[in-house]
């Protein structure tokens, strides 16, 4: 594409070189870089962009974007733009010839059920006879595509380049979670969305955005997005959600417990074999029944619905679609065995979901219930507290251990963590840092009629340490440790 095409319609503050070179890719980071392509010099949180323009032209870039003046010496197409994030956004789009116009594409943000809510989705418009795409935090799947996604929504060229190739494949939706980093960092400009929605929010990423106001402005970014074009879908019984209503400027669809909602839940019931609900929807009602466990997923099932109403899916899709789906992986997931322990695996890795998930256990009636959990290492030191304390309320055997302790010292975290237990007063808790140790301890200390569950990590394969990752999936790790239970 010419650079004259690949810069249609964007403001430039300073342009410097040929508007007519041929542009062969685009990159943000001068390791990808190939000759012929743009580089984009973006400001990051560890490292400038602009530090690395040499590397890249040593590897062929011949065109330079950038929120700084052309250096000295350097040959090339040089493009300075005001807000370098939002105009390569822009540029991808271009580039990849707008692939969201040829999809209807539903965002997804806030912090829980993002990724069950595209699975439903997923089951609902297959029902429908579509063919949906999505872009989350376990995949990047469509049609005779499923790639493993490498964080929840990918940097813009790579996501307008996966979008490129789900509609050549004849993807007809993508479902998108669309995370606070993205949209702080505008890589989800330039996409026409469908439909966008608000699941809730409470306290995650704190690190980044460093409070809660913060952290909920980031989320509303979605919702002004080509907002003329688009229907936002809300949760009414979130208290953020609340807020959010009045200032979205274009149709709002609610959806929650309370009367006012437009998709609302009544006579619903929840145990260990799933949840029936009767839904409310202007015009008439349904009866639906999933195998998905819990209050949280009975939200998840309400917005979903809502999802497809704004998409004119007919109700006896979206009863079909949601009793078809029996688990996603790491979200509520039973690991089935012959020992008669009901084990779960779930990727609960804040307080609010940690407590989500401990109170649905509550509701089942256990003996007991038995957690193992930790707390990522690089990433909100907040919640750690937090996270023990909730524990300590709910559980009653705590094994404590690592998760993804990455670059800090798994004891350390292990101990902020273990704060907000001692605080509650809990005696119960034992601290075993080796992951699998703390899990077989655990699974041999269950007996029939308890519930453990193994939190925080949920669909990742891999635990990542200072020095090293590794291979570690909890599900993978807890039928072994049960087959040989079995054996014994």
């Amino acid at each position: 594409m010419k650079l004259n095409k690949l810069l249609a319609g964007l403001s430039v503050l300073d342009f410097g070189g040929n508007l007519e070179e041929e542009i062969q890719g685009i990159a943000y980071s001068s390791k990808n870089v190939k000759p012929g392509f743009l580089f984009a010099a973006l400001q990051g949180q560890n490292s400038d962009g602009f530090d690395f323009i040499q590397e890249a032209q040593a590897k062929g870039a011949q065109t330079f974007l950038s929120e700084k003046a052309r250096p000295a010496n350097l040959s090339g197409n040089w493009i300075q733009v005001s807000d370098a994030r939002q105009t390569l956004a822009l540029c991808s789009a271009n580039f990849y010839s707008h692939p969201s116009r040829r999809m209807e594409v539903i965002g997804i943000t806030g912090t829980n059920g993002k990724t069950t809510i595209t699975y439903l989705v997923e089951e609902i418009l297959k029902r429908a006879k579509f063919t949906p795409g999505i872009i989350g935090t376990i995949a990047y799947r469509g049609p005779n595509m499923n790639i493993t996604a490498q964080r929840t929504t990918p940097e813009a060229p790579d996501l307008q380049k996966l979008m490129q190739e789900m509609a050549d494949r004849g993807a007809s939706h993508c479902l998108m979670e669309v995370s606070s980093h993205a949209l702080d960092l505008k890589r989800v400009w330039g996409i026409q969305f469908k439909v966008v929605m608000f699941t809730n929010l409470s306290g995650d990423h704190l690190d980044y955005h460093l409070s809660m106001d913060e952290y909920f402005e980031a989320k509303k970014k979605l919702f002004f997005l080509n907002h003329r074009q688009r229907i936002a879908v809300i949760n009414e019984d979130d208290a953020w959600g609340q807020k959010l209503i009045p200032q979205v400027p274009s149709g709002v669809i609610t959806y929650g417990l309370q009367d006012s909602a437009a998709i609302r839940g009544e006579k619903y019931k929840l145990d260990d074999r799933g949840i029936e609900v009767e839904v409310i929807y202007p015009g008439g009602k349904m009866q639906i029944s999933s195998a998905l466990l819990g209050k949280p997923n009975l939200y998840n099932i309400l917005a979903s619905t809502a999802i497809a109403f704004t998409l004119k899916i007919s109700p006896d899709f979206i009863k079909e679609g949601i009793a078809n789906l029996k688990v996603i992986p790491g979200r509520f997931e039973r690991i089935e065995n012959s020992l008669g322990l009901n084990v779960f695996v779930d990727y609960a890795h804040t307080d609010d979901a940690l407590r989500n998930l401990l109170e649905t256990f509550r509701e089942l009636n256990p003996k007991r219930i038995l957690l193992v959990f930790g707390a990522g290492g690089g990433r909100d030191k907040t919640k750690r507290g937090r996270m023990g304390k909730v524990a300590s309320t709910l559980a009653d055997l705590i094994f404590l251990t690592s998760d993804n302790p990455r670059s800090e010292d798994p004891m350390a975290i292990i101990h902020d963590v273990e704060k907000g237990i001692r605080n509650r007063g809990h005696e119960s808790y034992t601290i075993i840092p080796d992951r699998k140790e703390a899990i077989e301890k655990a699974l041999s200390t269950g007996k029939k009629g308890d519930y453990i569950l193994v939190a925080g990590k949920g669909h990742e394969d891999y635990q990542i340490f200072k020095d090293k990752t590794i291979h570690f999936k909890d599900a993978e790790v807890i039928k072994e440790i049960l087959e040989q239970m079995g054996s014994k």
